[in-house]
């Protein structure tokens, strides 16, 4: 299913983090916390200023980029999970 966000809106896939700790422990899945790291998949075209002109985003798609725990909306998108959020709700990019 193709999807397009709107405006400053953004899809992002959740990264899963790791199942084990620096000293070998193993995590069970109902101990993890949802990442609050993910990649871009889809960007909007961004908002319009007082003028009408485009504002573009910052993020593009591919950005690995971190998010606030509670940001943006979960969706299911052909059998994965999914963000919707406003460009806003991302703290940085990481490199």
């Amino acid at each position: 299913m193709a999807f397009t966000p709107l405006h400053d809106r953004v899809l992002v896939e959740r990264v899963e983090s790791e199942e084990t700790t620096s000293g070998g422990l193993i995590i069970p899945d109902s101990a993890k916390e949802k990442p609050a790291e993910g990649k871009v998949v889809a960007v909007g075209a961004g908002t319009k200023d007082e003028d009408g002109d485009r504002i573009a985003l910052d993020v593009k798609e591919g950005d690995v980029v971190l998010f606030g725990k509670w940001s943006g909306t979960e969706i299911t998108l052909d059998g994965k999970e999914m963000l919707i959020m406003k460009e806003s709700d991302i703290m940085g990019i990481i490199a």
